[in-house]
């Protein structure tokens, strides 16, 4: 009795299910991640070989632009819900005598990036949402002896915050004595430990010194 041959057929992949699965992954991925914000300054940092991160929370983060200027950043801590942020600025408006609106503390916390304003002029800096005001209000936070503002930010960060790092990003060009002032104010502070902000320098490797 013959076999009975069943008909072949060539296989056929259905990309359907792939597909939608993709643009699901994307559409979540959209919805759920944030743009990076510029900095207020154009900062290129120095090479080096380490490849220790840099904290995700628990962070000030010093931004010492080339000419000089002082910008500084820190985050609400491992849990949002904590407003660090708002309770540092509240700390520094009881110093300096200034009352900020429920308002203003919601845009400060939401502010991604470094700032650098004078205390004097940060209500005027969080009350406009023009960008070309708030850069010439961004002259950098002082820190000369009659009004070093820096060491405040600094010490009531650390109050509200005591597990907060120091975090240092300087540019190639900026001057020794800018960088020494501020690791000075983080020294009269106990500040004895921080990180240096670097691009990933590739290392170099001579097959010829391997070999020996």
């Amino acid at each position: 009795m013959p076999k009975i041959k069943l008909p072949t057929k060539s296989p056929r992949i259905d990309m359907t299910p792939m597909v939608d699965t993709f643009c699901v992954i994307l559409i979540f991925l959209m919805l759920t991640a944030t743009m990076s914000s510029p900095e207020p300054a154009p900062v290129s940092t120095p090479y080096s070989i380490s490849e220790k991160p840099t904290p995700d929370f628990n962070a000030m983060t010093f931004l010492l632009s080339a000419d000089g200027k002082v910008f500084m950043n820190f985050d609400n801590g491992p849990d949002t819900l904590l407003k660090f942020r708002p309770k540092v600025l509240a700390e520094m408006g009881k110093r300096y005598g200034i009352e900020f609106t429920d308002a203003e503390y919601r845009e400060f916390e939401k502010y991604p990036s470094s700032m650098g304003v004078p205390i004097a002029q940060m209500k005027a800096f969080l009350s406009t949402q023009d960008g070309a005001a708030r850069k010439e209000l961004q002259v950098g936070i002082p820190m000369d002896s009659t009004d070093n503002q820096l060491a405040m930010w600094i010490q009531y960060a650390r109050t509200v915050n005591p597990n907060i790092q120091a975090v240092i990003r300087g540019d190639t060009q900026t001057e020794f004595p800018v960088v020494k002032r501020v690791l000075d104010i983080l020294q009269d502070l106990n500040v004895k430990r921080f990180s240096l902000i670097t691009s990933l320098e590739a290392a170099k490797i001579n097959l010829e010194e391997i070999q020996q």
